[in-house]
């Protein structure tokens, strides 16, 4: 592989370009298909949504970003086969790359509107300073979910239309999110403890754990039941309705769960759902 795709690839590699292209698609879609009805073309060349979703996706990258630089020593236990800062990547290449991401996400939002811009700081705040709300029992898992409900709640702050389904796919993503950074703390228990990290796992235990879990995977169950009551609308009841397929098998995979390899699979599995998610926006 030439040099320069070579090194292409790694920063690609170390920005999740997999995960940002989600995050592009579900701003876009919540725009299309929940604010706007279906019709494309007002929100596909609206200037406005695509400085939004720009600074997003930028604030993302420099955050994946910073969050590797700062733990490359606790992922060379729990992820070797992952670590790109310092070996593929040099640290101060790392930094530059934060710094040409998350600055200039900052100044698009400012062409949108001031309350964006604050937004993109704030989320680019709690990014650079993740590593150590990690350190904390759910704190870390409860600022990432929240900036994940939040790429879809600007859409409904900047429309202000079909505000309650946005937010009901807002809830979603937020619960599956936070399912799925504690399913990383089952995950990463080793490394944690290790490292002196107080995540739930290590301060409860496996069992434990997983009974939380499931508690966090029924409470989102029953917060999205009664949000589709609420709203009353048939498409989204039918979508409830096979949502709970997955979520069935998600429940009985996670309670067999043992090893590092099931919760790596159960935290593959709620990218599916994510994805899911996003794509059955386009049935509305």
């Amino acid at each position: 592989m030439p040099p320069f795709t070579a090194s292409l690839f790694h920063y690609l590699k170390l920005v999740r370009a997999p995960n940002l292209a989600i995050i592009l698609l579900a701003q876009y879609f919540t725009a299309i298909f929940l604010a706007g009805g279906g019709d494309w073309r007002p929100y596909v060349f609206d200037i406005n949504l695509f400085l939004i979703a720009l600074s997003t996706v930028l604030t993302a990258a420099g955050g994946y970003v910073i969050n590797d630089y700062r733990d490359i020593r606790i992922d060379s236990v729990n992820k070797p086969h992952r670590v790109i800062v310092g070996r593929k990547v040099k640290r101060r290449h790392a930094i530059a790359a934060h710094l040409a991401l998350t600055i200039p996400a900052v100044f698009i939002a400012m062409l949108v509107h001031p309350a964006v811009a604050l937004i993109a700081a704030g989320s680019a705040f709690l990014l650079w300073h993740y590593s150590y709300l990690k350190t904390k029992p759910f704190l870390g898992n409860l600022v990432v979910a929240a900036l994940t409900a939040m790429c879809l709640a600007l859409v409904a702050v900047y429309y202000r239309q079909n505000e309650l389904l946005i937010m009901i796919y807002a809830v979603f993503a937020f619960g599956i999110t936070l399912i799925r950074e504690a399913l990383k703390d089952l995950e990463d228990m080793q490394g944690d403890a290790d490292f002196g990290r107080r995540t739930i796992p290590v301060m409860w235990g496996a069992r434990k754990s997983k009974l939380f879990l499931l508690a966090l995977t029924l409470a989102l169950i029953l917060s999205l039941f009664l949000m589709t009551i609420w709203l009353d609308n048939p498409a989204m009841k039918t979508y409830f309705g096979i949502f709970m397929i997955p979520m069935v098998f998600f429940i009985y995979k996670l309670i067999r769960s043992d090893r590092k390899e099931n919760y790596a699979f159960l935290s593959g599995f709620c990218k599916f759902l994510m994805l899911g998610g996003i794509i059955s926006m386009a049935f509305f």
